[in-house]
Order: structure tokens, then sequence, then C-alpha cells
């Protein structure tokens, strides 16, 4: 296709009708053009990827760079311009070696043998919080009562983080991937959680524990700054990414009530409703960013080293070539392999706790209340597009 085609004007990111669908835009360009210039806010001439196919061929491409010092932001974020030297730790935004040198230490913890041995307790912190919602009845909102407690216990207990500190994490949280944060407040929260994770590393040092955190401390493999920076990547995936999840795939459920009771009727469905709501919201709707890290063609496209490239995981997950009929949520599909979670060596290293989260609250939630519903209009639920992780404000419920 000619370069000469106009640029796509920023990432599209404002849902349609549907709150469930990715942005409409994006349809039209993965037929037409699934390898497309886009003009980043920053006004860098970049590149928008939208085919399944596409989308899963870069983010294993070894051209590719995730080095903090190439990539852009493909929507406007508070910390966009404040491009500072990258923080100790920060393996999210790293390359081999380096990537390889930190993500090894992390694998085994989220290993399936040992997210498997999490299941009792993560069956007790949902039976807890549905214990509540079911004690103090209905109308409730399922995201304060259920969604964000369940995700933030899962994910500081995890790291060893007190129950009683987690409320200053989240706050930290909600400012850095708020759209409408300012700088300063982003910068703020970032350092809130940072300045929380150091507290709790030096007192592991004093008293080790056997929990992620205490294990890296006594590991001795990395200083104190490189592990507030490993504690806050995953917080922050941890928390919100599941909490949005939670959140969001339970309206989708009761927005198809026939796939709400279809779950109750049958809990072995679980899993397989796990996976088809990871690739039906696809809650990353701001997609995977990477910058070419050396001069590269590609399906007849030439990527010039440092051209940055903005990934849609949610259009790439509703691609035809994916599956049929990939608009229309079945929790009975085969599982599909969609790019929820990326691919590649920066594929999510958490996706097995998240897998066995997400089952557990869903079967949790079609099993002890098989009658829950919208307490309002599904039209009339806030959901949260300027946020990078998608979700929704509040989920009114009732039973």
């Amino acid at each position: 296709m000619s370069e000469t085609v106009r640029p796509v004007d920023g990432l599209p990111m404002t849902r349609g009708t549907c709150p469930f669908d990715p942005a409409p835009e994006l349809a039209g360009l993965r037929e037409e053009q699934p390898v497309a210039r886009m003009v980043f806010p920053d006004g860098h001439l970049g590149w928008l990827i939208t085919g399944y196919d596409e989308v899963r061929r870069l983010l294993a491409a070894r051209g590719m760079s995730s080095r903090g010092d190439l990539l852009r932001t493909p929507i406007p974020l508070p910390m966009a311009g404040n491009r500072t030297e990258l923080a100790p730790g920060m393996f999210t935004a790293m390359d081999p070696p380096e990537h390889t040198h930190y993500r090894r230490r992390l694998t085994a913890w989220f290993s399936a043998r040992r997210t498997r041995t999490m299941e009792p307790r993560l069956t007790e912190h949902v039976d807890l919080y549905l214990g509540r919602m079911i004690e103090e009845g209905g109308p409730t909102d399922l995201v304060a009562a259920f969604a964000e407690p369940v995700a933030g216990l899962v994910i500081c207990e995890l790291l060893g983080v007190p129950a009683d500190r987690r409320d200053v994490f989240v706050k930290g949280i909600k400012a850095l991937l708020t759209v409408h944060s300012s700088a300063e407040e982003a910068i703020a929260g970032w350092q809130n959680v940072g300045g929380q994770l150091m507290e709790l590393i030096r007192a592991k040092r004093e008293e080790p524990t056997d929990d992620l955190l205490g294990t890296l401390v006594s590991d001795g493999a990395f200083s104190d700054e490189e592990l507030a920076t490993i504690g806050s990547v995953l917080l922050v995936g941890g928390y919100d990414t599941s909490k949005n999840m939670i959140a969001l795939g339970t309206f989708a459920l009761l927005a198809h009530p026939d796939q709400y009771a279809a779950l109750a009727a049958d809990p072995g469905l679980g899993a397989g409703a796990v996976e088809e709501l990871l690739r039906y919201v696809t809650v990353m709707h701001a997609g995977s960013i990477r910058a070419a890290g050396v001069d590269m063609d590609f399906d007849g496209h030439h990527f010039t080293e440092g051209d940055a490239v903005s990934l849609s995981l949610a259009a790439a997950n509703r691609d035809p070539a994916l599956c049929d009929d990939p608009d229309r949520l079945d929790i009975t599909r085969p599982p599909v392999a969609h790019l929820s979670f990326g691919y590649g060596i920066h594929q999510c290293v958490g996706q097995q706790l998240a897998r066995l989260e997400l089952r557990i609250a869903f079967e949790g939630l079609a099993r002890r209340l098989p009658g829950l519903r919208l307490a309002i209009p599904a039209d009339e639920v806030r959901t949260n597009p300027e946020s990078i992780i998608y979700g929704v404000h509040e989920l009114p419920v009732t039973w």
C-alpha cells in the first residue's frame, strides 16, 4: 500500500454504541490498512497495527524494541512529555539481555504450578467479599463491593503489602493511569507507590518474609530501587487490569443474560468464559507499544529505526481471521489464541494468576448469585475510555 495514504490522527479510543466493542474506526483500518501510518500525540509519524496476524508477528519480531527511550504513547498522557531516565528495574521497558535478567527471577513466582497452590486462598478472598455483598443486600456497586477489594487483596498479599496500606497504593495507581490527571499528580502517584514499597522493602530486609517481595529481597540480586520499581509495575498490572476485568467481564455477562445463565447453570464453563471475556472486552484497549529497533521491512512497508509502533490488541482480538463471528460473546466458544496478555518475550508474566483469579471470581458470582442482574439500564453504565485500562466507574447490580 502506498505510504501517501493520509495517516491516522492518533489512536481511536472512543467506543461506539456497544460498550464492549473497540472504537469503530479500528475495524475499517483492520480491513483496509492493517498496517497504517499514525500521528502520535507528540507529532511523531509512526505506525498503527490492527490485524491479528500482523500484531502477533510484530510482538514476536526481533527487530521490535521495548526500550523506554524509544517508546511513545499513542494517546495523550500527563507524563508523556516528561522523558526522564528509565527507573532502575523497569523491566517492561527493556530489551534482552537486560529484560531477561529481571524476568527470569519473576517467572517462577507466576508458574502454573505455584499459581495452583494459591487457589484455596483466592477462593477465600472471593467468598469473603461475596458474603459481605449478600449480607448487605442489593442494589450495590460491584466495583467497590467486589472487584476492587478482591483485586487489591490478591496482588497486595502476593507482594506482601499489608492490607491496611492498600488504599495508599490504589490512589497512586489511579492517578498514574488516568489520562485526566495532571503530570504532577501522575508523577506524585508513581512516587507515592514507590515510596511505600521502599518502606516495605527495608522492613523485609530487617525481618525476611516468604512473599514475592520478601523472596526477591532475600535473593540479593536487586537493589532496593530496582525492587521498588518491580513492585510498582506488578501492582499496577495486577490490580488495575484484574479489577477492570472482573467488573467489565461481569457487565458483559449481565448485558448478555443468556451467557450469565449458562455460567450459573454450568460452573465448568468458567475457564472458557475467562478466555472469551479476555478476548471480547480487551481491557488493554490502548494496546501495546513498541518501536523499530532497526530499519526493517514489514509486509511491504519500511520501518525506520526509532519509528513508534502502536499495536491494537482490541482490534486484533476482534479480527475475523482469529475466530468466527468475533463480535459475538460466546462463553462456550473453544478458546482461541487471543492477544490480551500480549505475545512474545514481553507476554504478561502474571497471566496464569490473572486467569485463576478471574475464573474464581466469575464462578463465585454465578454460583452464589445466580440471579445477579444490572440495577440500571446497560446504556447508563459509565465506562472509562479515557483510561489506559478500559472498564467501568461503577456497576450497579442487584439480585
